[in-house]
């Protein structure tokens, strides 16, 4: 009689024991991402993400996208003081008055770039090399908090405006929006 108990799926262990990291690792940290709404909206989450985790963001996502219009930027742009005190008022989300204003500021940002003719996810992957960096780490100790390319990216965003886009936030978005690949070798999204 063959073994019916299935072999565990292996995944990176920062998505081991919560179905909800789980679910975002696999189907959709490090895969490329090319929308630039997309893109932005992670940014910002990411952004929303400093001094916490990431699951205390992933838990409150839909609760952020329903606060920020769905992160549509034409809409988040034209927030007034009356809007951040209703987000500074909403438990679903992290009510930091810092991070509300920088997420308004970078959806200005993001649409003063539009109109000068920029395209948001142009402008992030060209300065990544136009393609996924694919790194190959064995294990969650090779994996790097920043590199050089976050803390170059880092630069040009704060240049730009944008707040809470340190070297390691910016890496972690790196990560997120696979324009880096850190899938360790172990996990079953390794090269995929």
């Amino acid at each position: 009689m063959a073994n019916s108990k299935a072999k565990p799926i292996e995944r990176c262990p920062w998505a081991q024991s919560d179905p909800l990291m789980q679910a975002y690792h696999d189907q959709e940290w490090g895969r490329p991402e090319r929308d630039s709404r997309a893109l932005w909206e992670l940014l910002m989450l990411e952004g929303f993400q400093a001094g916490l985790s990431w699951s205390t963001i992933l838990h409150k996502r839909e609760a952020f996208r329903r606060a920020f219009h769905n992160f549509e930027p034409k809409k988040v742009a034209r927030y007034t003081e009356k809007d951040i005190a209703r987000l500074l008022a909403n438990p679903g989300i992290v009510r930091s008055r810092a991070k509300i204003e920088a997420t308004i500021r970078g959806a200005q940002i993001y649409l003063e770039m539009q109109a000068a003719g920029e395209d948001f996810a142009t402008f992030v992957w060209t300065l990544a090399g136009g393609k996924p960096i694919r790194n190959h780490p064995r294990t969650m100790a090779a994996v790097p908090a920043k590199t050089p390319l976050s803390e170059e990216i880092s630069a040009i965003l704060k240049k730009r405006g944008f707040k809470f886009v340190g070297p390691v936030i910016v890496y972690a978005w790196l990560q997120a929006t696979g324009i880096v690949d850190d899938h360790i070798a172990s996990c079953f999204r390794y090269r995929k």
